[in-house]
């Protein structure tokens, strides 16, 4: 087996020195953590042995919102073989410059697609927890749940559930509508 430093008695330790009091968890600064998505370290046993666990938290609408946009850019891409996805660019004041023709029938048709895709609940999400003993650093845990946003006490109740091994996951399929007023 390859060395991995979440395993490494010392780097635990540390980890336990830099959890903030009152909580179980390191939150890792990340441009990525928002309301929906949330990456930290904390401890806990893999096969018996103690580690540093990698993990992110995410609720399904935001894997939803993803998965539908990652199948509508697969279907954008049958129909414009030359799409590889838009970029916005910025004019000299900062302000987004607007798309060429092409770009704006591209991105009316990608948000048809979503649309569509979000009408038919093409696309359905459930609660889960994959593990990845194969990360660099601990075990990365994978975690979507049907949540309205990741707080902390989802958070703390997340670890004390998946370390007690009480963790129960609903098993219902959810498919999301997207809510312009969001």
């Amino acid at each position: 087996m390859r060395n991995n430093d979440g395993f490494n008695l010392q780097e635990i330790e540390n980890l336990k020195n830099e959890i903030p009091g009152g909580q179980s968890y390191l939150m890792i600064d990340s441009d990525d953590n928002s309301e929906d998505y949330k990456n930290f370290h904390f401890i806990g046993e893999y096969e018996g042995k103690q580690v540093v666990f990698d993990a992110a938290i995410y609720t399904l609408r935001l894997q939803h919102s993803s998965e539908v946009h990652e199948l509508a850019e697969h279907r954008v891409a049958q129909k414009y073989p030359e799409y590889q996805s838009i970029s916005y660019e910025e004019d000299e004041n900062g302000d987004i410059a607007p798309l060429g023709d092409k770009e704006e029938e591209i991105g009316l048709y990608l948000t048809e697609v979503m649309d569509e895709l979000e009408e038919e609940e093409a696309v359905k999400v459930v609660e889960h927890v994959d593990v990845d003993p194969n990360i660099d650093f601990g075990i990365g845990l994978d975690v979507g749940l049907h949540v309205d946003t990741v707080s902390h006490e989802v958070i703390e109740k997340f670890i004390a559930d998946y370390n007690s091994g009480s963790l129960k996951l609903d098993a219902t399929h959810y498919s999301f509508q997207f809510d312009p007023m969001d």
